[in-house]
């Protein structure tokens, strides 16, 4: 049962990101923007059940929650606490997890691959430790050609920044490696 060790605010007025004590999965990263689709992790669709949330995002050792903007965040970060103390640490399964993800992305083309692998590189080293900091981060979709899609995650989902200058910041340093290529948020 994760305890948590910090409370910390984002660039994200709306979005809080809490440090635990105790991991929550073991490099799976779980994002939802609604209980739908949160219906089948525990400590979403608890978290959900709360009013004003529209968003969580959590991996290792810390969640953000995301609200509407309508409820006051003292109030609001003593509620998330609860459900937050009661999840289950990580577990094995999350292993299992990680290596279904990868297979998805490992049905492209060996050039392609090498390509996602040097962007991937880059974005670990120059852009996730930023976007982690600030209580999100940035999962891969696809690359089709010269198209990367991304998607943000946690506080960066609804951040306004993150849709105009952190994405055109990604853009121009990718370029660095690809000149060509357009990254899109979706």
């Amino acid at each position: 049962m994760p305890k948590i060790a910090e409370i910390e605010g984002t660039p994200n007025p709306n979005a809080l990101k809490f440090i635990l004590k105790e991991p929550l999965t073991w490099g799976i990263v779980r994002s939802y923007d609604n209980a739908e689709q949160a219906e089948d992790d525990s400590l979403a669709s608890a978290l959900f059940e709360i009013d004003h949330i529209t968003n969580v995002f959590y991996v290792d050792r810390w969640i953000t929650i995301t609200q509407d903007g309508e409820a006051d965040w003292q109030d609001l970060a003593r509620a998330v606490a609860d459900p937050i103390r009661a999840a289950p640490a990580a577990t094995a399964e999350s292993a299992a997890t990680v290596a279904a993800a990868d297979e998805v992305l490992s049905n492209l083309n060996e050039t392609d691959q090498q390509r996602l692998q040097k962007i991937n590189i880059l974005l670990d080293e120059e852009v996730r430790p930023f976007l982690q900091s600030d209580g999100g981060d940035l999962h891969i979709l696809g690359l089709e050609d010269n198209i990367l899609r991304i998607h943000y995650q946690g506080a960066c989902g609804t951040c306004p920044s993150s849709i105009s200058g952190t994405l055109r910041g990604i853009e121009q340093l990718l370029r660095t490696i690809e000149p060509d290529l357009r990254v899109v948020a979706a």
